[in-house]
C-alpha cells in the first residue's frame, strides 16, 4: 500500500476514533470537506501545513498519522 493511501487511512480512523465528521475536521483545519475526503481516500498528497491542522484538530501529534 502506498504511503499516500496509508496516511488517508490512518487520519480517517483517528477522525473517526474522535468522534468527529469530515465537516467539522475540515472546518476546524481550515480545509474544503473534498479535499479532506480526498486526503482520506489517499488520491492527495497534503502539504505538512495541513497535516498539522489536521493533527492539531484531533488532538494527536502530526507524527501519529504519518504512515512510517
Amino acid at each position: 500500500m502506498g504511503s499516500q493511501k496509508q496516511l488517508g487511512e490512518n487520519i480517517k480512523k483517528v477522525r473517526e476514533k474522535s468522534g468527529k465528521t469530515q465537516e467539522e475536521l475540515a472546518e476546524k483545519a481550515g480545509i474544503h470537506v473534498s479535499y479532506l475526503s480526498r486526503i482520506e481516500r489517499g488520491v492527495v498528497n497534503p502539504s505538512v501545513e495541513v497535516l498539522e491542522n489536521i493533527a492539531k484538530v484531533l488532538k494527536v501529534k502530526s507524527s501519529n498519522i504519518l504512515p512510517f
